[in-house]
Order: C-alpha cells, then structure tokens, then sequence
C-alpha cells in the first residue's frame, strides 16, 4: 500500500474515531428528593433549599434539561419503582449523573439533614458544589 493510501485510511480511521468521541450524549443530572406524607421542617427545607439552589444556580440547565428534579412521595404507590431503586426510606435527597449508559448515584440525604433547616447557607454551597462535580 502506497504512503498516500495509507495516510488516507489513517486519516479516515481518526475521524471516526473522533465522530464516536464527540458524539457521546452530554451528562445529565437527576436530583430526586423523597419524603413521606408527614413532612418535618427539615424534611421541608430539604426540598426548599434545592429548589432555591436549582433556581438560583442551575436555571438554564434546568430549562434544557441538563437537570431535572423530582419531588416523590415515598407512601404513593406510583412511586415505588423509583423507592426501590433508591432504596429511600423517608425523606431522602439523591444525585444521580448519567454519562450513556452509566449512572452513578450519590446519596446525599445525611448533608441535607445536617445542613439544611439550620445551615442552609451551607447546604445550599454544598448541594452547588456537588452538582457541579457531578455536572463535569
């Protein structure tokens, strides 16, 4: 094979390569926070301060789906699929990124407990940071 087929074929194998890297779907991010009927003020404030980090922080990405946010009860039926996944029991504030086909889900309910209601400065810079590390 000549030198110009051959830098011809590499070429050609470098683009597809290229077209499969840069094809792959961006990460996304779903934030899933549980509770039960009966909802204490931290279990409220829990849901308060991420929808306050998500709207403050994450609006545009909210806006195209980048991230999304669920607010499930964990005593209705219709959600048991998720409470089982999750394995929620209660109030319970999950992240999960999706790369693909991976997901990797961080639990980060015992933040929020400690954070939230009487630190919410603090669970709202916590909750920022490990969006973003999970948004790279």
């Amino acid at each position: 094979m000549s030198i110009m087929k051959k830098s011809l074929v590499l070429i050609m194998l470098i683009l597809q390569v290229s077209g499969v890297v840069f094809a792959q779907k961006p990460t996304k991010l779903k934030i899933v926070y549980f509770h039960s009927e009966r909802r204490c003020p931290t279990c409220i404030s829990i849901e308060d301060n991420t929808k306050k980090t998500l709207n403050t922080y994450f609006a545009n990405q909210l806006k195209d789906g980048t991230i999304t946010f669920q607010v499930l009860n964990v005593e209705e039926e219709k959600n048991l699929k998720m409470v089982e996944k999750y394995k929620a029991e209660g109030s319970s504030l999950f992240l999960t990124k999706v790369s693909g086909a991976k997901e990797t889900n961080t639990d980060f309910t015992n933040f929020a407990f400690s954070y939230s209601r009487n630190q919410a400065d603090k669970f709202i810079a916590g909750l920022k940071a490990e969006i973003e590390k999970n948004l790279k």
